[in-house]
């Protein structure tokens, strides 16, 4: 973890307290700190950083990773596909990441891909603005996208068939800064960062998975500037009561007060200026895209995002 972000980091377990960390630095190598511990002075709570990964989602326990779908090798290899297969020419991959990275303008200073799996609008971002962080709470997925920022380049398994698999070698473009990146294993429900810290905030793919929807883009909301200021959220919306109870779902109900779409009710949560994401967002046209996402050779999952670009 780089040094320098340390004056952004905070409690994630004391919220809606800010409590600064202090750290314990065990190895540091030109800034980046490979092994050491983020203490909470107020709760007492302490955050490893280990391999260079700070380890500070308050929320799941060593037996809730172990469970983790997220965790494994064949999963981590098809988001590593779903993210770069552009980049290799593979005509089933999606171009979505470009896309919604072209949504994004030039903004002056940091960038937050909240649920940003291995790691690639993160690196979109480091072209877009002055430092990218990209969080999840999968360590997988976060210890594949920091070595593609150390190393650049990954040869990755792809599964083709039964027990067959064939390489897939996936190449940063120029323009994306790995000296401008890092990456976290933190949750979207209790950022570890300070109010008002982020510039650009990214919620890709994720807010019908998290438990509780409204306390995503409130976190969102809490950690974003009031002025100068992008919001990108792109969702199928696929509502389901193994992600959250229907209560918390921001759409897809027939009464209640996010009757309606998902899109529809987001888009009307940034604008309100009397509302609880103030102040308020000035929302763009909605539209939608489709994202793939490969199991083996012969199965793919096409997927509808729908999106929202904000800004103020």
């Amino acid at each position: 973890m780089k040094a320098h972000l340390l004056e952004l980091l905070i409690c994630p377990r004391c919220l809606p307290a800010e409590e600064p960390l202090s750290v314990d630095i065990l190895d540091e190598r030109m800034g980046d700190i490979a092994t050491g511990s983020l203490r909470c002075p107020q709760c007492g709570a302490l955050y490893p950083i280990v391999d260079g990964i700070a380890l500070l989602d308050p929320q799941t326990t060593e037996e809730q990773r172990g469970a983790n779908k997220y965790e494994t090798e064949e999963v981590v290899s098809s988001y590593l596909w779903s993210h770069f297969g552009d980049l290799i020419g593979d005509e089933q991959a999606s171009q979505a990441y470009a896309i919604w990275a072209g949504m994004m303008a030039l903004q002056p200073g940091v960038a937050l891909d909240a649920g940003g799996a291995v790691g690639r609008f993160t690196f979109e971002m480091s072209a877009r603005c002055d430092f990218a962080i990209g969080i999840d709470t999968s360590q997988a997925f976060i210890r594949a996208a920091r070595r593609l920022a150390r190393e650049r380049s990954m040869v990755v398994a792809l599964k083709d068939e039964g027990m067959l698999h064939r390489e897939m070698t996936i190449r940063l473009l120029d323009t994306w800064r790995s000296g401008r990146v890092e990456f976290m294993v933190a949750n979207a429900l209790a950022l570890p960062f300070r109010q008002k810290s982020i510039s650009l905030f990214s919620s890709l793919n994720l807010v019908d998975k998290v438990p509780s929807p409204l306390r995503h883009l409130r976190e969102m909301n809490r950690v974003t500037r009031n002025e100068s200021a992008q919001f990108l959220l792109s969702d199928p919306f696929s509502w389901s009561i193994e992600a959250a109870p229907v209560a918390e779902w921001l759409g897809g109900k027939t009464e209640g007060r996010f009757a309606g779409k998902g899109l529809a009710n987001v888009a009307a949560l940034l604008a309100d200026a009397n509302g609880e994401l103030m102040p308020a967002w000035r929302v763009g046209a909605p539209g939608s895209l489709w994202w793939t996402i490969r199991t083996h050779s012969n199965h793919y999952e096409l997927i509808r995002s729908c999106y929202v670009h904000a800004d103020r």
